[in-house]
């Protein structure tokens, strides 16, 4: 017995050329395959469609009344547009993140409407933080002071966005409810506009 794992382990302590060779091929072949799984069961987590498996009864019906679904010019933001940075490392801690949402929800945190609106507040100011912190930076994806042409803006819209550079602030200081419907701000004190 003893002679046969000293012969085991030698064949194993030195492997042929071979036998390295098909090891380096099938593991490259396999991480391609992770990858390539991986990539796709990630990019399915951004759909419209994902995200309406859970909110069809509470925000996708909000969403699918704004702008950002429905307009003059027929560009449409879906949810990742909003709520997913498109950096490598935010978008991941981001993700990271939103397991933790879809976690709570699976638990049965924020499974009805009910839990869902009594929960509303909470969780839009943490979304509003998230985005004042960034810089409400995937609102900047598309909308960008520097190539806002103030002059075929409303008045009310060009003054504001020209005092907007002016004091430093962001989108979310005065987009809030911009896509969904706003949580009860009675003990809020913040200044908004809902669009």
């Amino acid at each position: 017995m003893l002679k046969l794992v000293k012969k085991f382990w030698h064949w194993f302590s030195t492997p042929s050329r071979i036998a390295v060779g098909v090891l380096i091929t099938l593991s490259f072949i396999a991480g391609i395959v992770f990858w390539g799984g991986f990539n796709t069961a990630l990019e399915h987590t951004n759909t419209e469609e994902f995200c309406s498996d859970c909110h069809m009864n509470d925000v996708v019906p909000e969403y699918r009344h704004s702008v950002h679904y429905m307009n003059r010019s027929g560009v449409k933001a879906i949810c990742a547009d909003c709520h997913l940075p498109h950096e490598f490392i935010p978008k991941w801690t981001r993700k990271i993140k939103a397991a933790g949402e879809v976690y709570s929800h699976i638990m049965g945190h924020v499974d009805t409407k009910e839990k869902f609106e009594a929960a509303r507040l909470e969780m839009a100011e943490r979304e509003w933080a998230r985005m004042k912190a960034n810089d409400s930076q995937e609102c900047r994806n598309c909308h960008n002071f520097n190539d806002m042409d103030f002059s075929q803006q409303k008045t009310v819209a060009e003054r504001m966005h020209t005092l907007a550079i002016k004091e430093g602030k962001t989108c979310i200081d005065c987009h809030k409810g911009i896509a969904h419907q706003l949580p009860d701000m009675k003990n809020v004190k913040s200044g908004f506009t809902e669009n």
